[in-house]
C-alpha cells in the first residue's frame, strides 16, 4: 500500500484533527502518500482531494473542528454514488482509505468496502460515544468537560436565586454525555433514552429534595429522552410542581466545539497510527479503538450493531448520590 486517504464525515467532534495528524505523520513515516478528502463523502463523490504532507498538519493537534470540514452526503447513500466515489479513488492511485466519523459514517464506509472491495479503516470520532469497539470515542471527553464547565457556572446563579434548571445535552440517542456530566456536576436527576425516568419519577426526586432543605436543582437532560426535550419536560414538571421558579438551557452545538482535551489529543493520536498501521497489514472493514486501555479493530457491523450501553453502576451511583 503505498497511497491512503483521510476524510472525516458527520458532526465535527474535538480532536479529529489531531487524528488526521497521526495518520498524516505516521504514512509518512512509512513512507506512503497521503491525500485528504474535503467535505467528507460528498468529497469522495466531487474528486475533492489535496495532497497532505507533515507541515500541512503542523499546529492542527489542539484545534477543534476538522480541517478538512465535514458534510452530509445523501448522494453517497445511494450505490451509484459508491460508485463514482470508488472510481475517483482508483483514478487518483489511492490504495485505501481512512474515514473518522460515528455511526452514519462507518455505515456508508461499510457498504463502500463491501461493494468494491477497497480497503477501508474506521476511526471513531463522535462525542456520542455511542459506539462497540472502544472504550471512549475521539471528542467525548472533551464534551463532557464542556458540560461541566457549563453547568458549574449555570449553578452559580441556580444557588443565588433558588431556581430549578433544566440543561439540555446532546444525545438523541444515548445518555453519556448526559450521565457522566450529571455525575460529575452533582445533578439531582439525570434524564437519558436508555434510563426510563418518567416525569412523575422526577418530581418525586424534586419533592425529596425540598423535603431536605434542597433550595436550588439542575436536572440533566439528553436531547433524545423519552419524555421531550428540556423545553417540555419543564413544562411538565412545572404542572404537577411548581415550587421552583423553572429556567432552560440548551447547551446545543457549544459541546462540539473548543480545543481537545489532553486525553482526546492522546487518544486520537494513538487511534490515527493504528488506522494507518491496520491498512499496512492488510485489515479493511474494521474501526480502530481502544479497549482496556490495548488498541482493538472491531468490524463496522460489530461497531455500529452492538451500541455501547451506559454503565448501570453509574446510572446507581447518580441516584444515590442526588439525595
Amino acid at each position: 500500500m503505498k497511497k491512503i486517504a483521510v476524510l472525516t464525515s458527520g458532526g465535527d467532534a474535538p480532536g479529529m484533527n489531531a487524528a488526521i495528524r497521526a495518520v498524516v505523520r505516521t504514512a509518512v513515516f512509512h513512507d506512503m502518500e497521503v491525500v485528504g478528502v474535503f467535505q467528507g463523502y460528498q468529497g469522495l463523490i466531487d474528486g475533492d482531494f489535496k495532497r497532505l504532507h507533515v507541515r500541512s498538519v503542523a499546529k492542527i493537534l489542539g484545534r477543534g473542528g476538522t480541517i478538512l470540514k465535514s458534510a452530509r452526503c445523501q448522494d453517497f447513500h445511494e450505490a451509484e454514488g459508491r460508485k463514482r466515489a470508488h472510481v475517483n479513488l482508483v483514478e487518483a492511485g489511492i490504495d485505501g482509505l481512512v474515514v473518522i466519523g460515528g455511526n452514519g459514517t462507518f455505515t456508508g464506509a461499510m457498504k463502500f468496502g463491501r461493494e468494491t472491495g477497497f480497503s477501508v479503516v474506521g476511526l471513531p470520532g463522535t462525542i456520542d460515544n455511542d459506539l462497540s469497539g472502544s472504550d471512549s470515542t475521539i471528542g467525548f471527553d472533551t464534551a463532557i468537560n464542556t458540560v461541566v464547565e457549563a453547568v458549574d457556572k449555570i449553578r452559580d446563579t441556580a444557588d443565588s436565586h433558588n431556581r430549578l434548571f433544566f440543561v439540555e445535552v446532546m444525545g438523541r440517542d444515548s445518555g453519556f454525555i448526559a450521565l457522566k456530566s450529571g455525575i460529575a456536576t452533582g445533578a439531582v436527576a439525570v434524564m437519558t433514552p436508555e434510563m426510563g425516568m418518567s416525569i412523575d419519577d422526577l418530581v418525586a426526586v424534586l419533592a425529596a429534595g425540598e423535603q431536605s432543605n434542597k433550595t436550588s436543582s439542575i436536572v440533566i437532560v439528553a436531547e433524545g429522552d423519552p419524555n421531550g426535550g428540556a423545553y417540555e419536560i419543564a413544562k411538565r414538571v412545572q404542572a404537577k410542581n411548581d415550587t421552583y421558579e423553572t429556567r432552560i438551557t440548551v447547551l446545543g452545538h457549544l459541546q462540539r466545539g473548543g480545543s481537545p482535551s489532553c486525553f482526546d489529543r492522546v487518544l486520537a493520536s494513538r487511534l490515527g497510527v493504528a488506522a494507518v498501521e491496520a491498512l499496512r497489514q492488510g485489515h479493511t472493514d474494521v474501526m480502530a479503538g481502544v479497549i482496556n486501555d490495548r488498541i482493538e479493530l472491531t468490524p463496522f457491523q460489530m461497531a455500529i450493531s452492538n451500541k455501547s450501553t451506559i454503565n448501570e453502576d453509574e446510572v446507581r451511583i447518580a441516584r444515590i448520590l442526588s439525595i
